[in-house]
């Protein structure tokens, strides 16, 4: 029987990768995402189910489990990759700002955590993973609203793993480094951005969306049993490596 995967933000450039591996691996994937052409291109290619989904909605969300569930028996793993990318000094975040980072962050990963959880710990375990940022360990200037919700994320990818590891239930996290998705686009786009960047990254190059995808896919893979509550970083040595570059 092959395995059934929820990806929400699936039309994404780090999602329709991930959901590209699972496919080409003989999986089956709910794709999901707040906007219905981009997913309906994507499962054009793909030719998985998708549903429209704002994540911030945590009934949304569990609709979408159930969904998931109903389409292929059984939930085998899930993945948030919603997020938003606010990159502004403390002083200059409102609280609406503030608001807006949560919900389209640690709203949407608590979301996800909360519906899927449940249903994977009557059908005997499975694999979540969710988006922290290499932000949450490196002090990176105007990342101070971000930086706190990835840290959050991370926190939330730990006390779930410790609720559900008995149930076989896997909860982790990736934290990327500068990607080369849409979300980012107005950082490495900018010669001046892109230099900077590059210069924080020891392996010189910045991330790919298959890059980040890989991981993600190994973390949700059967094989990886013995791997919970872990964040693990994929960001070219950003949060680990002091170079001279």
């Amino acid at each position: 029987m092959s395995h059934g995967y929820l990806v929400i933000g699936a039309a994404g450039g780090i999602g329709s990768e991930v959901c590209r591996r699972l496919v080409a691996a003989g999986s089956r994937v709910l794709m999901c995402g707040r906007r219905a052409a981009p997913l309906e291109q994507l499962a054009t290619q793909l030719g998985q189910p998708t549903a429209v989904v704002d994540a911030r909605d945590w009934a949304e969300t569990a609709a979408a489990v159930a969904r998931a569930v109903d389409e292929f028996g059984r939930l085998d793993g899930a993945v948030n990759l919603a997020g938003s990318l606010l990159l502004k000094p403390a002083h200059l975040t409102s609280l609406e700002d503030w608001r807006e980072t949560i919900d389209q962050n640690l709203t949407t990963a608590m979301g996800l955590v909360r519906a899927a959880a449940p249903v994977m710990r009557t059908g005997g375990g499975g694999a979540i993973v969710l988006m922290s940022s290499g932000a949450a360990t490196v002090g990176l200037p105007n990342h101070e609203a971000i930086a706190a919700v990835k840290a959050g994320i991370e926190g939330l990818t730990r006390a779930a793993a410790a609720t559900y590891a008995s149930a076989g239930v896997r909860v982790n996290a990736v934290a990327p480094g500068l990607t080369q998705t849409p979300l980012t686009e107005r950082v490495w786009s900018n010669p001046r951005g892109a230099e900077a960047s590059l210069a924080m990254h020891p392996l010189g190059r910045l991330g790919t969306p298959g890059d980040i995808a890989s991981a993600i896919h190994w973390l949700l893979s059967p094989e990886q049993t013995w791997i919970t509550g872990h964040t693990l970083t994929v960001d070219g040595g950003l949060s680990r490596l002091k170079t001279a570059r």
